[in-house]
């Protein structure tokens, strides 16, 4: 808690005029409990409105005074004399003073007070939207890292790029994948394929001297280039339709598409 923005906000006049609601004041006296500073800034406050009421009290002027002596004389040497004590008078008007410096008090401390839940609430709306904002940023970052690293190889001469074109299975099918003999890296884009079952996955196979590699599964739903499992001495690639997870080896009857790789 910023302890200065605290006291700033008039919550301390607030606490010591009675202002605050239950609940606010519970709160507050736990943090009066925490912090030696706000505990002295209510001394002060109290002191102050305690001045405050002491130099706002008004004497009676020295002409009203005598007027009130005067009425104050007896009619006759019978009745009783009562001596007025002009110390009262003053402590009067200081009560009168202070109950309107109290009520002006409670009326800026009110005042102060709903600022201050008004600033509280704006800056909270604030912090949350630059944490949407962030999360927004974070998003953007990391698909622009994306399509960075995704360009990276398909702009590698290092990577081959071969082409699996449909079958008979489905003619419109269509995807590529990057292959890096020298690292065995594989990357596979999707152009077109369709949509499966939610027991089912694509698999995609790498033929090695005339035998079927499993080189992973995946889904249709992916963004730029998947990164595919090490392949060392591909001829060609596959693509078939497995259970949900794959299988040792491809299911012939669902194959996708199919591409060599180019000889150099």
């Amino acid at each position: 808690m910023n302890l200065k923005e605290y006291i700033a906000s008039g919550v301390v006049e607030a606490y010591v005029l009675g202002e605050l609601t239950h609940f606010e004041k519970i709160e507050f006296e736990q943090h009066l409990a925490q912090y030696p500073e706000l505990r002295e800034e209510v001394r002060l406050s109290e002191l102050t409105l305690h001045e405050l009421a002491l130099s706002a009290a008004i004497a009676p002027r020295q002409k009203l005074r005598k007027q009130i002596l005067e009425l104050a004389q007896p009619a006759s040497a019978n009745e009783r004399v009562v001596a007025l004590n002009p110390s009262a008078n003053y402590w009067r008007w200081a009560a009168a003073a202070s109950i309107v410096l109290a009520l002006v008090a409670s009326v800026m401390a009110y005042t102060y007070r709903s600022r201050w839940v008004e600033t509280k609430l704006n800056l909270e709306n604030l912090i949350a939207q630059n944490q949407q904002f962030v999360a927004n940023y974070n998003v953007v970052n990391e698909r622009l890292t994306k399509l960075q690293q995704d360009l990276a190889v398909i702009e590698n001469a290092a990577f081959q790029k071969v082409v699996l074109k449909g079958t008979a299975n489905d003619p419109s099918a269509l995807a590529t994948v990057y292959w890096n003999a020298s690292t065995e890296e594989v990357f596979l884009s999707i152009q077109n394929l369709r949509s499966l079952a939610s027991e089912q996955q694509f698999q995609l196979w790498a033929i090695v001297d005339g035998q079927p590699v499993d080189a992973g599964v995946f889904d249709k739903q992916v963004d730029g280039l998947l990164k595919m499992k090490l392949i060392k001495g591909a001829a060609a690639f596959a693509v078939t339709i497995e259970p949900r997870g794959g299988q040792a080896s491809p299911t012939l009857s669902t194959m996708q598409v199919i591409g060599s790789v180019p000889r150099s």
